[in-house]
């Protein structure tokens, strides 16, 4: 080999050197590890926003934490994080509200149809009644931050322009929301997200009560060419911590975490409320839905019919110590203050 070969391979040989040494020193720098898991699929939203949060962390912290997140129940399931995050099976974990009946009274009133029309202001309204109430049932915990879904409306394979429209047709759901079917005339079918495509195809239903953006995440657009508006119920949801994990943490990395609570709350309910956009933009371009909206006493109806929901709420909600009345009207105040800021 002559001189320029073996100077051009020792220069490549100090550069690997260099990246290696660079990586391992990124590495050693990472002075606190944490586990976060989630439990729907990557692409979703309750999982980009976990990468979000991953990002801004290390990013805030200049290194000193890394967060190895777990997306698609990789690491714990939706019914039992709540109990691995407690027992430490992870630092971090992504909880549903709706997936722990009793264990919630006051985080639960958001289960209830309250009219909330975009996930931004159900997400922030949120947020505000844990911080002014911090709740007892989240003792065991640090709560990083809390968010909701996109408002649930109806997809369906033929048009329901009117209740009359509704009555016996077959659609899936899940929770609060089968109930909330069945007071206003409907078929509820409970089954998991992922057994409906199937579903649709075979009949067994003809639609389903979720958020729009499952029409083009699910492509669900394909057979549900009609989407009616009611916007209910939202589905809420905590990112928790294990309490040890927490208080091991030193005081600016913790002023990091909390000062990203409110952000990262409404953060979600932006990118929520801009993918259910696209999701209708796309669904249109691609399958020409027809968005269509439910008569205003029509919807004065649902909002009759399912009044029983929340009063079952109050009567369980007292029985914890939890004054529902003013809890339902903080959340109406925020309901309507963040609506008319959007």
């Amino acid at each position: 080999m002559n001189k320029a070969g073996r100077v051009s391979g020792l220069f490549a040989f100090l550069m690997m050197f260099a990246i290696s040494f660079c990586s391992v020193s990124q590495l050693q720098a990472a002075e606190i590890s944490l586990s976060y898991a989630n439990f729907p699929p990557a692409k979703t939203f309750p999982c980009v926003q976990m990468e979000r949060w991953k990002q801004e962390v290390e990013k805030r912290t200049s290194g000193k934490v890394q967060v190895q997140t777990y997306p698609g129940s990789t690491l714990l399931g939706a019914k039992n994080t709540l109990r691995g995050v407690m027992q430490g099976q992870a630092d971090i974990g992504c909880v549903s509200i709706a997936y722990h009946p009793g264990v919630f009274p006051l985080s639960s009133v958001f289960e209830l149809p309250l009219g909330f029309t975009t996930s931004t202001s159900a997400s922030l309204a949120l947020w505000d009644l844990f911080q002014k109430h911090q709740p007892k049932e989240f003792k065991k915990f640090k709560v990083l931050t809390m968010f909701a879904s996109a408002p649930s409306n109806l997809m369906t394979k033929t048009p329901v322009r009117s209740l009359s429209d509704l009555k016996g047709v077959e659609l899936r759901a899940s929770g609060i929301l089968s109930k909330i079917l069945d007071s206003i005339g409907a078929t509820p079918v409970s089954m998991p997200m992922s057994a409906t495509p199937e579903a649709l195809q075979k009949g067994v239903v003809k639609g389903l009560f979720s958020s729009f953006d499952v029409l083009k995440d699910m492509n669900f657009a394909e057979i549900c060419r009609y989407e009616t508006v009611t916007n209910t119920a939202v589905y809420p949801f905590a990112i928790i911590m294990n309490k040890s994990s927490w208080e091991a943490l030193p005081d600016d990395v913790k002023k990091v975490m909390n000062d990203l609570g409110r952000e990262q709350a409404e953060w979600t309910g932006q990118y929520m409320d801009q993918h259910v956009k696209d999701s209708l933009a796309w669904s249109k371009e691609k399958y020409n839905i027809e968005l269509i909206t439910m008569p205003e006493a029509d919807m004065q109806t649902i909002k009759e019919k399912t009044k029983p929901l929340i009063n079952d709420w109050k009567t369980k909600a007292v029985d914890f110590g939890v004054d529902a009345d003013a809890v339902l009207a903080e959340v109406e105040a925020s309901r309507v203050k963040y609506d008319s800021a959007k």
